[in-house]
């Protein structure tokens, strides 16, 4: 994996090459995003293969809730960037020493994601029938 850079996005920085955004404000913070936070922090690669590894890594933290005893504040928690650097370069060294693991794992997610959009899209279609229908009601 080649080098990347993790540092403070600044609103309104236009970034040249590949990046993710990582949510550093919030009970939310270290959630992964292809489209930059307010309050964010910013991963930059030198080449887009890197990009799936480091995202999907992320969002798995993310999800299970890793960053959560890092978060320091009282009324609005936030994840030092510090922390957030060691930690997450740790997390990627040994991702990397089980790469092939991780890419399973990651296909996995992407399914999972997969049923879980095509079972909102179904909810929201039942929605829309029940409306319909009882729209009826008003008619009567």
């Amino acid at each position: 994996m080649s080098n990347f850079i993790i540092k403070t996005h600044q609103k309104g920085t236009v970034y040249i090459g590949s990046q993710i955004f990582i949510l550093n404000k919030g009970l939310n913070s270290g959630k992964p995003q292809k489209e930059p936070f307010t309050n964010s922090y910013v991963i930059l690669f030198q080449n887009e293969e890197d990009i799936e590894t480091i995202y999907w890594l992320a969002y798995s933290l993310w999800k299970s809730s890793f960053w959560k005893p890092l978060l320091v504040g009282s009324v609005i928690p936030f994840l030092r960037i510090h922390d957030f650097k060691n930690t997450f370069s740790s997390k990627i060294n040994l991702t990397l020493q089980e790469h092939e693991q991780h890419l399973k794992q990651v296909q996995a997610l992407r399914l999972l994601e997969q049923k879980e959009n095509h079972l909102k899209q179904n909810i929201a279609m039942i929605n829309t029938m029940r409306t319909a229908i009882l729209h009826w009601y008003h008619k009567v």
